[in-house]
């Protein structure tokens, strides 16, 4: 049985980033559709090119980055390559930000409203980041 989700990174933070990438990496490999939607601090790190490092909460997330935890843009590629989610920027957030369509990572689509994105998270599970 697979199990839709939805999830909404809005956080950014490195620890929220990583959990939302780890999850949304071993939903998507494991069969089950995944969607997710970045916006407010979280889209920033999806800008191509960006030397943007997302700040650690806490020990969790300094600990990460001494050991050399694969960055949560990876884990989100790959789950787009080998499980085949779906990453949504907020189209709100890009106009803020003043980002173009272009300029995103390659393996994001295009963008979408929050409107269009909660009335397709109908019989799914949503988790915030």
């Amino acid at each position: 049985m697979t199990t839709k989700f939805n999830i909404i990174c809005i956080s950014g933070f490195r620890e929220n980033l990583q959990m939302a990438a780890m999850f949304a990496a071993t939903a998507s490999v494991s069969g089950n559709p995944v969607s997710v939607f970045l916006s407010m601090n979280a889209l920033q790190y999806f800008i191509r090119d960006s030397r943007l490092q997302a700040p650690s909460e806490g020990e969790i997330g300094s600990l990460m980055e001494q050991k050399h935890v694969p960055p949560f843009t990876d884990l989100f590629r790959q789950a787009v390559e080998l499980g085949g989610a779906v990453l949504y920027p907020c189209s709100m957030a890009m106009e803020v930000l003043g980002v173009l369509d272009g300029q995103l990572d390659s393996y994001i689509e295009k963008p979408l409203g929050l409107t269009k994105y909660i009335s397709d998270c109908e019989d799914a599970h949503v988790l915030t980041f």
